[in-house]
């Protein structure tokens, strides 16, 4: 049975600091181009980070189910604790999402929690009674499914006019499915359609069970030497990245808020090429004193990726605080440390993004203070 995979640590840790820079600048107006997201089709780094943490979350699946298989639980037992887990996703998702002012009437529904939690009770039965050809046909059949569905179903846009096989902002099917189901309950910048709704949990599915897979080879250890695993996430990869670019230009545009099949498969590619980096010189390098340089250099991801879920819900709760908080009466908490940077001198974009990496910066502190007390908070 394989232990703790440090690799999986550090690229956990990689993308939960990457999350947390994103999600808070010092001035939403004034952002360095690869620290917002696309507009629409297109993508930039921004957008990569949340496919990211799927597809990790896929790969720690198989390795924690053969760890709980291995110790005697039944597969429906382990199932259904998997649900449990999934379901408390969803449910601090909904709380996060309530602060700091509760209506139901405007209660946005959807989330990255919720996306996470739904994503892991559709892929929890698929990895325990499937075997990894079962997982790709499950993986291609969703993409399939959700393509068919938006390229060729008629639906009415926010305006009325019907129309079919629409990828504009609220015109496709993922939204009006949303609309009809969860309408007054969206994201409150578009109204009209969610990032993470309903109908693309589908592709998001795909992501995940693409980390299963890897996930899945990983096990392979004894049986496949370290370079045969690694050279395989790598060459998989590459023809992630391929099929992607395919898919982009002949079938649906790589678009985060659609999360379209391009989308799965080009950053389930870049997902593939940073963890064989990461394994590789980590966890399966020949040379003892290399892995143990890298590891060294990996530490502060590894400390945050021990308990990213926890640091990702406290984030948005500090963040929600900082904004909502005005000791003056008049400017909000966050404003009042933004004037703070504002007399070095920089530009108002290196004055945010300066915000940004001060917000992880105390964000690593509380990780590093649950490592050192090795307090780790799990879901």
């Amino acid at each position: 049975m394989m232990g703790r995979v440090l690799s999986l640590d550090a690229f956990r840790g990689m993308t939960i600091a990457a999350m947390l820079l994103v999600n808070n600048p010092g001035d939403w107006s004034h952002l360095y181009r690869p620290l917002a997201h696309a507009a629409w089709h297109g993508w930039t780094f921004t957008d990569w980070v949340f496919p990211f943490f799927v597809f990790i979350s896929g790969i720690a699946m198989p390795l924690s189910v053969e760890r709980r298989l291995q110790l005697g639980m039944q597969r429906t037992a382990v199932l259904l604790q998997t649900w449990r887990r999934a379901g408390l996703l969803v449910l601090i998702g909904l709380l996060l999402n309530a602060v700091p002012h509760f209506s139901w009437s405007e209660l946005r529904l959807p989330g990255v929690l919720q996306r996470l939690g739904l994503v892991t009770m559709w892929a929890a039965p698929i990895v325990l009674w499937c075997g990894w050809r079962g997982r790709v046909i499950w993986a291609l059949a969703l993409m399939v499914v959700y393509a068919v569905l938006m390229l060729m179903v008629p639906v009415p846009g926010p305006d009325g006019v019907v129309r079919t096989g629409s990828l504009e902002p609220g015109q496709d099917v993922g939204a009006w499915l949303d609309r009809l189901l969860m309408d007054g309950h969206l994201w409150k910048q578009s109204r009209t359609w969610d990032p993470e709704g309903l109908l693309s949990t589908l592709p998001a599915v795909s992501s995940l069970l693409m980390g299963v897979l890897a996930g899945q080879w990983l096990l392979q250890e004894g049986r496949r030497s370290a370079a045969e695993r690694i050279m395989a996430l790598v060459v998989g990869g590459l023809l992630c990245l391929w099929v992607g670019e395919v898919l982009d230009a002949w079938v649906m545009p790589i678009n985060k808020n659609l999360w379209t099949p391009a989308y799965v498969f080009s950053t389930t590619g870049w997902a593939l090429l940073i963890m064989s980096s990461f394994h590789w010189l980590l966890d399966a390098a020949p040379d003892d004193r290399l892995r143990a340089i890298c590891a060294r250099l990996a530490h502060p991801l590894v400390v945050f990726g021990v308990n990213a879920l926890f640091l990702f819900v406290l984030g948005g709760l500090i963040a929600k605080m900082l904004a909502l908080i005005k000791p003056d009466g008049t400017h909000s908490l966050k404003r009042l440390l933004v004037g703070f940077i504002e007399p070095l001198g920089l530009s108002p974009v290196n004055t945010s993004l300066t915000y940004a990496l001060g917000f992880v910066l105390l964000m690593w502190g509380v990780a590093w203070l649950l490592w050192s007390r090795r307090w780790f908070i799990r879901v």
